[in-house]
Formats: structure tokens, sequence, C-alpha cells
């Protein structure tokens, strides 16, 4: 059933939604909140340029005072940042672009990379080598501007060790992916084997003057690990490294190249706040998770829902972040006729079995299919990149329903759940969340009604 905003809208204000309805409802709220944090738009609130002088949230910048102004831009929103700044201030600015497929425009001045994603290629490296190239021997009368966003861990990588190879070093982030460890534990291990993240690209741009636009994809309060935080301050040290690893079980399954380094607490400490490189450096993050929960949020309160964001759950386990979400439902609901949470951020999932398509997302809703059968709740969880594991879908939809909807077309939806291979049982219902690469990324979004 496909349904425009406007008929869901009446639909909701005259009669009661089943739960077809509501996981319309749910869908097209997500893809609203797409465009309502679309990076054009936020791009036209926070970074001005007028006259010479280009304005980020609250500071200003002369660029005809410097001798040279140079963009880097990666991670899953590079090319929509450069092109929103480039309309800003026309193209006069160069730079290097990594991005994860080829982008339908390139700007004039720049040189593209197509990095990889979830796991570092050859071309990851050889961009992480041109954008340390094109920023060592900056001067102070230098600006860089970078445009960071997520992915861009795996799309810029070279390793700080030489003995460590690519074959080592795509093995390395296969084991950090499906170890189930936090991202903020992922990023501490990436930056401290890394030449470039962890604060070593400012380090590398020093003296240049230097401001980061950020489009984060990492909790609230861990700005550090975008990107696994190549132009700032790390607060994770080789010590948590060593601890991260241990505590997940992680050195046997790592290549010798880099279980060395952590055994024998061999890894490098990266550049901290009060290292020279971070004097003349800024920060200004202009799209997070939070934007998104509060757009959706904004949206869902039209209907005559009872809104709470809870981002509690925000790097739980799947199963646990599930029942605490569905509880906490169930209990708004007891007091309004229809209830609804918003919950950004990720959940881990430990991946325990091969060969499946799906990802934490499509995962998450399966569960929760499980928990709710019978009962009038809808449940989306998606990412705002577009993307959701190894499947071609974002996210997906569920309802009370939902096992019982796979069950009469002869889909086991406790076999898809344990096999980690939701996504065909999502395509075959209908109920996957199928965007496209969305040129955006903020983490993803889960949208829990009850009716």
């Amino acid at each position: 059933m496909s349904c425009t905003l406007d008929v869901l809208h009446n639909v909701a204000e005259n009669a009661m939604m089943n739960g077809e309805t509501m996981r319309d409802l749910a869908r097209q709220v997500f893809l609203d909140t797409i465009r309502e944090i679309s990076i054009p738009r936020v791009f036209s609130e926070k970074v001005e340029y007028s006259r010479g002088m280009l304005r980020v949230e609250q500071d200003l910048y002369d660029l005809s005072s410097y001798s040279r102004v140079l963009v880097i831009a990666m991670g899953k929103a590079a090319n929509t940042m450069v092109e929103s700044l480039i309309a800003q201030t026309g193209p006069t600015l160069e730079g290097i672009v990594v991005c994860p497929e080829v982008p339908g425009t390139q700007q004039p001045g720049f040189r593209y990379f197509l990095g990889g994603h979830p796991l570092p290629t050859e071309e990851s490296m050889r961009a992480a080598r041109a954008i340390l190239k094109s920023v060592s021997g900056l001067n102070e009368n230098t600006l860089v501007i970078y445009l960071i966003s997520g992915g861009a861990s795996a799309m810029v990588e070279v390793p700080q060790d030489e003995e460590i190879s690519l074959v080592d070093l795509i093995e390395t982030y296969r084991v950090l992916v499906h170890s189930g460890a936090a991202i903020g534990e992922i990023n501490a291990i990436r930056k401290h084997l890394s030449a470039i993240k962890g604060g070593r690209l400012a380090q590398t741009a020093f003296p240049a003057r230097q401001v980061s636009i950020m489009v984060s994809d990492v909790p609230e309060n861990s700005l550090d690990a975008l990107a696994s935080g190549p132009t700032m301050p790390d607060s994770s040290t080789e010590s948590d490294c060593y601890r991260i690893a241990e505590a997940h079980g992680m050195l046997p399954q790592l290549p010798e190249s880099v279980r060395r380094l952590l055994e024998e607490r061999a890894l490098e400490e990266t550049p901290k706040a009060d290292d020279p490189a971070f004097v003349h450096s800024r920060w200004w993050p202009i799209l997070s998770s939070s934007s998104a929960a509060q757009a959706a949020a904004k949206l869902l309160a039209q209907y005559g829902f009872a809104v709470e964001i809870d981002n509690t759950p925000d790097d739980w386990p799947y199963q646990r972040a599930a029942q605490y979400l569905l509880e906490h439902l169930r209990e708004l609901r007891k007091g309004v006729s229809r209830a609804a949470i918003i919950s950004a951020g990720e959940v881990t999932v430990k991946v325990e079995a091969t060969g499946g398509t799906g990802g934490r997302n499509q995962q998450f809703a399966l569960y929760c299919a499980q928990q709710i059968s019978g009962e009038s709740i809808a449940v989306l969880s998606a990412g705002t990149d577009g993307i959701d594991g190894n499947s071609p879908a974002a996210g997906a939809v569920a309802d009370g329903a939902t096992v019982e909807r796979a069950k009469a077309i002869g889909l086991d939806s406790m076999h898809a759940l344990e096999s980690f291979d939701s996504f065909p049982l999502f395509e075959r219902l209908g109920d996957a969340i199928v965007t496209g690469p969305t040129g955006n990324n903020v983490r993803d979004l889960r949208i829990l009604l009850a009716y």
C-alpha cells in the first residue's frame, strides 16, 4: 500500500490506523526526516559566503587573506558537502574529495578518490597518502577546510606501521566491525593503528589554520570518533586499545602484524588536546543524530502522537535496546491513545553466522517483530545514509503482524533472525526501506509507534 503524506494525515485524523497504515506512516516519516535534514538545506543555514567572507556557524574567515585555501572532504556525505560549499563560494576552491561512489559531477580543481566502505581498499590508502602529502609543509597563511562525515574511517586510511599490509588492514577492520564493540571502541583502535586518524592529519597540517565542518554519525558526546577523529585531539589512549581488544576477544582473530602491536603494547600514542596542532583548529558539527530525532519527533506530533525522544540505548546490543524501547513505549501508551518513541544512534550486532544478507537495523526490526507479535505496535529502524550492512536496504519496518505475514508465505522469521538473514524476509513482505545512498549520514533512526 502506497500512501502520500496527505492521505496518511487524513486517515490519522478520521480513523484508528491499522497496522499497514502505521507501517506506511513510519516509512513516510523516515523519508520526510531525510529531506528535512538534507545537507544543502543545513548548509544554507549554518555556512554562508558573502564578499570574500566565509561564515561557519560563529566563525568568520576572510578567504582573501590566505595565500591558499585547501578543502579536504571525506566520507559518505563528502560530495554533497563539497557541492553545498561550492554553491556558496563559487568554483574558486581546490582540494581532495574521498567519497564512496562516482559523483554525477566533479568540481574543477578537486581530485576525487573512491574510498572503500565498510572495509578499506587500495584506493582508501591512495586517498590517505594524497591527503597527507597535500597538507604537508603548509604555513600559517594557509586555511584548510575539512568536510568530514561518517564512513571516512574506512575510506581514508593508511597504517602507522608499514608492516601492516592492506590484507592485514582489511582483516583487522572485519574483526573490529563484527566484534560487537561500540563504535567509539572500534575507532579507538583504528586511531592508534593509523597514520591519519586520531588527530594525526591535523598534526601533519600544522601550522596551517584548520576548520572542520562535520556531519556526525557518532554519539553526541564523542565527536572525535567521527571518521576516527583525523582533525581532533584524541580522547582515547593506547591503554584503552589493549583493554578493548581483550574485552571483546579480538586478539586471536587479528592478523599477526596487528596482534603483535597489541600484545607487545607497542602502539604509538595519538596527539592530545595540548598538542600545538590544535591551537588554531576549530570544529563545527552542523548535523548529528539529534537533528534527525528532533525532525522525526516534530513530524509525528502532527498526527496526534505523544512523542518522546529516548537515545538511552545508543550503542547497546540490539536485543537489549529493543526490549528497553518497547517497554518504554508500552508504558507511554498506557496514558494516551497514540504513543511514539524516537531513538537515534546505533545498536550493536555481533554476527555469529555467515552468508546472510541484512544489517543491524533489519536485525533490530526483525527481533522487535518477535517481541510485538499480535500487538498494535509498529517499529522502523533505518540508516540515514541509506545503507544497512551488506544489503541494498537502509533498514526495515515491522509490526505485530509481521511474523504471521511471513509465515503465511512460507518464511520462518526466527530462522532469518538467527541466520542474520533479515533482508530477504523484509523484501518479500514489501517492508524493506530502500532509499539508495542519501548523501548524508547521521547514524540510525528508530521510530516506534503504539496505537
